[in-house]
């Protein structure tokens, strides 16, 4: 009997916890669904809708050709994919050397080194300090102004510290015998047993990169050297949509910049969203390695 009413209290709990699951999967589904039905939105329709978007209302790519035809938008893409590209090398190679020393139990001074690195993670010098050194360094107005000072995370070193520390000593004593250093070691042992964090590194620093726009906007004076994120932020804050709906008449003019606006949200968010699943089947192990071991 206990069993019985056990096991109907469990399937009412599982019943009712896959109602709420869904629920939050489409709350939080419905706004990039929304966006992407009215980027192929016919605009007349669309400004004349109301409530909720669950289809395209008509079929109309005309939002697509003109974000691909403002060269600004090319720029952009080109830039942040530099960006993505040189940053989250940097961001590998310097988290990878910095966890790989703090996970060796000989290091001299290791824990007080790792008191200051987290002391970090909650008071910084402000931004008023980090400008001033950014432009006494001579980074101000290039791209290494976004990817210098940021080239390693602490929250991110943590994680790839504990996932390196939970490596069996023994493989390393063995190479070390076999007459391996600390970079063969690194590279040849470490690094291949970590497959899990570097993916969840890769996919962290990526994104991180995809979305940033600050910095550019404090560090970067010249267009030409733009994220496609601040330009992204020119249109859906300013409205700058003129130089892409040129060919629109008066009473049309802003429907169409409403298409464009969701038509660049999606261009801007959607490689990030394709490369996630790829590496999807490692950030849970990757995340909970940091989490389980201290």
């Amino acid at each position: 009997m206990l069993n019985q009413k056990r096991s109907t209290t469990e399937r009412i709990f599982g019943v009712f916890n896959v109602c709420f699951l869904l629920f939050l999967t489409i709350i939080t589904l419905y706004p990039f669904l929304y966006v992407a039905f009215a980027s192929v939105s016919d605009p007349s329709q669309l400004a004349a809708h109301s409530g909720m978007l669950l289809s395209p209302l008509g079929f109309n790519i005309d939002g697509y050709v003109k974000v691909f035809s403002n060269p600004n938008i090319i720029t952009g893409y080109t830039n942040t994919i530099l960006y993505v590209t040189v940053g989250t090398a940097i961001n590998l190679i310097m988290t990878s050397l910095g966890a790989y020393v703090l996970s060796r139990k000989g290091v001299m001074l290791r824990d007080p080194l790792m008191m200051i690195i987290v002391f970090t993670m909650f008071f910084s010098g402000g931004l008023i300090p980090t400008y001033l050194l950014v432009k006494g360094l001579g980074m101000y107005n290039t791209m290494w102004a976004l990817l210098i000072p940021g080239a390693i995370n602490t929250y991110n070193l943590i994680i790839m510290r504990t996932a390196f520390a939970a490596i069996p000593v023994s493989l390393e004593e063995s190479a070390r015998i076999d007459g391996a250093n600390d970079v063969t070691i690194l590279m040849k042992i470490v690094l291949p047993l970590s497959k899990a964090v570097v993916s969840v590194m890769i996919l962290f620093y990526a994104v991180a990169h995809w979305n940033s726009w600050f910095s550019a906007m404090i560090y970067l004076q010249k267009r030409d050297m733009y994220p496609l994120q601040l330009f992204l932020r020119e249109i859906l804050i300013n409205s700058s949509t003129d130089s892409m709906i040129t060919g629109s008449g008066g009473s049309d003019k802003e429907p169409v910049s409403e298409i464009v606006k969701y038509c660049t949200i999606v261009v801007a968010t959607g490689p990030i969203i394709v490369v996630y699943p790829f590496l999807q089947k490692y950030f849970t192990k990757g995340v909970m390695i940091g989490a389980v071991k201290g």
